[in-house]
């Protein structure tokens, strides 16, 4: 029973760490995409332009 208190807190460290990781990754990726999607919308207003 005493040493339950290890992986209890190597889970939450596990979990914290990868909750951590996957909110990042959201949140970049979602700049990411919004800049893209702008880029791709500047090009198409100059090949419409061309």
């Amino acid at each position: 029973m005493g040493i339950h208190w290890f992986w209890l807190l190597i889970t939450a460290a596990c979990v914290i760490w990868y909750s951590t990781i996957t909110v990042y990754v959201a949140i970049k990726g979602a700049f990411d995409i919004k800049d893209m999607l702008k880029r791709l919308s500047q090009n198409g207003d100059a090949t419409q332009d061309a």
